[in-house]
Order: structure tokens, then sequence, then C-alpha cells
């Protein structure tokens, strides 16, 4: 038996476009299935926001999303600052999202792309527990943390 473990993020209205980002961040194929298209009449509000979001790539890249229903305003759901101060990271998030390759080569694409209108909490770069480390708050309000893995 395999378990495998996707992080699912909650969106207020822009799931659609994080994915389509993220999709092309990573390299993966993105789908999107809307509430209309599970039988929400077409007219209704929020008919075309996203009840399933799922982003994979052939590098093992996973993520899902969705809109929480009648919820347009703000960040994503349990979205707020992260930051370091003293060599510490603050937060009052309830999760980053975890990405780990054996490369620093590998992490430099994918963080380039996620960088782009991003809060960088901490630069990409050799720290003192890994080859590489870094962590930024997307456009989405999501937090990233890109490592080196030891083999």
């Amino acid at each position: 038996m395999t378990i495998q473990t996707t992080p699912h993020l909650n969106f207020r209205g822009d799931a659609r476009e994080a994915l389509e980002f993220y999709g092309s961040a990573f390299g993966g194929h993105t789908v999107i299935t809307t509430y209309a298209e599970v039988g929400m009449p077409a007219d209704a509000p929020g008919a075309d926001a996203v009840v399933f979001g799922l982003v994979v790539a052939e590098n093992g890249f996973r993520v899902m999303g969705y809109d929480i229903p009648g919820r347009t305003e703000g960040s994503i759901a349990g979205g707020g600052a992260t930051r370091r101060e003293n060599n510490a990271t603050i937060t009052d998030q309830a999760l980053f999202v975890s990405v780990g390759s054996e490369s620093l080569a590998e992490l430099q694409g994918p963080w380039d792309a996620l960088a782009t209108d991003a809060v960088i909490v901490e630069p990409l770069a050799a720290s003192a527990w890994s080859a590489g480390f870094g962590m930024l708050t997307d456009r989405f309000g999501v937090t990233w943390s890109f490592s080196v893995t030891a083999r």
C-alpha cells in the first residue's frame, strides 16, 4: 500500500489563477472543475468558482485547491504574515507548503517563478542546515518553504 499526502489550499475566489500559476511554476498539468460542472445552476453566484483543482507534475509536485463557497475577499484561508526575526521564523499562518529537492539547481526555477510579486521571507541560499533553503509568501498568500534535502 502507498500513501500520498497532497496539500489542499483553500482560496477565496482566486483558486483557478493560483493553480494555473503553480502549474506553470512547477511544470505541471492542471485540472479544474467548477461548481457548475458538479450541479450548481450555471447562473448562481459562484458557479464558475473552483470546487476541485489539482496540479500534478512529473517531478512529483502535487497541490490541490478550491474556492470556499461564498468567499471572495481576502487572501488564502488561514493566511497571515510570516517574517524572520532574530534568526527565527515568526508566523500566524496555519501552514507552509514545503518543497524539497536533492539539488539547489532543481529548486531555482520554481523559486524564481513563485518569487514574482512575492514577499521573500528568507532568500534561497545555502544555510546552516541545508545546501539550500528559502521561504517566501506568494502573491496568493501561500507561504512556501524550499530546501535541499539530504540523501
